[in-house]
């Protein structure tokens, strides 16, 4: 099973993202790689490889990334985000790390942890995914008399 892995590098970030597929394009040529707008194709042209290209991140793309994972077809997530840099998307970024944690995949935010995902041994196992548990969040009782009550448990 070739596992997929999203690519997204904020503009402070993508050189630094570059180098390292780079630096594993060996790897990389196992996986079946998404990304990003211009993201994309600046890996699809350094490594020579196909990529799935999205959306730029302002335009939709995080949540394009976001959306694949929760259908299950994202294994890992690899961004490198800029937490000095402010941006006019950062609800999208929010959401995007949300969703990876909710369902419960791999995901690195700098370049080390990238690394620990890259080298780690359960790499290329074959892993069931741990699916979220949300049939009490679904199935939550909706009062319309007291509406502080009704918010869904985070």
């Amino acid at each position: 099973m070739e596992k997929k892995i999203a690519l997204i590098a904020h503009d402070n970030k993508k050189e630094e993202l570059l180098e390292w597929v780079t630096s594993n394009k060996k790897k990389m040529a196992q996986f079946e790689l998404y990304a990003t707008g211009t993201t994309g194709e600046s890996v699809e042209e350094r490594l020579k490889q196909k990529v799935v290209k999205l959306q730029s991140g302002p335009l939709g793309g995080d949540q394009q990334i976001g959306a694949l994972i929760a259908e299950g077809k994202i294994d890992i997530l690899i961004f490198f985000w800029d937490p000095l840099e402010p941006m006019p998307h950062d609800p999208d970024v929010k959401a995007l790390l949300r969703i990876a944690a909710v369902w419960n995949i791999p995901m690195a935010c700098n370049r080390t942890t990238a690394d620990f995902i890259l080298t780690s041994s359960l790499l290329f196992e074959k892993q069931d995914r741990v699916s979220p548990k949300f049939e009490e969040y679904q199935n939550k009782q909706i009062d319309p008399s007291t509406p502080e009550k009704n918010t869904r448990p985070e």
